[in-house]
């Protein structure tokens, strides 16, 4: 694992808690529209659950997954920030913390802290290899979550 699929583990668990949130509201929209169906033939008497039972499972397990998730998440950006602030120079921390905590692109960044891109691409490559040695040669790379 690099530097940049490290600073970039919690990026990637946002977008699935993120994905996992909408899949969430698509089953509470399936858990409210409730049908009957009328019929006269008998329904078999071996059949245990409903649908709306088997919906509600199912959003309980995603709910769990997703704080499980939520946890994860904050645990990881806890680890992240620790390493940032292990870095003495505040220019790097701010584009770090930006980039890896708050999600912002590279442009955004610029622009809030007006400079060039080419100049935020700059000091990127310079923060990186501080975080490479942090990281790499401290070893906390163990404690990583893949």
């Amino acid at each position: 694992m690099n530097v940049k699929e490290y600073l970039e583990q919690a990026k990637y668990l946002d977008m699935r808690i993120n994905s996992k949130i909408e899949q969430l509201s698509t089953l509470n929209d399936l858990a409210t529209k409730c049908t009957v169906t009328l019929s006269d033939m008998p329904r078999n008497p071996n059949k245990g659950t409903s649908n709306m039972e088997d919906t509600i499972v199912k959003i309980i397990d995603l709910q769990e997954e997703i704080n499980s998730d939520i946890d994860q998440l904050v645990d990881l950006k806890r680890e992240i920030m620790v390493v940032i602030k292990k870095i003495s120079n505040v220019e790097y921390q701010t584009i770090l913390e930006n980039r890896y905590l708050s999600f912002m692109s590279w442009e955004q960044i610029a622009v809030e802290m007006k400079y060039s891109i080419q100049q935020i691409y700059r000091l990127r490559d310079r923060a990186h290899k501080v975080v490479e040695k942090i990281v790499f040669d401290e070893k906390m790379i163990g404690n990583v979550i893949e």
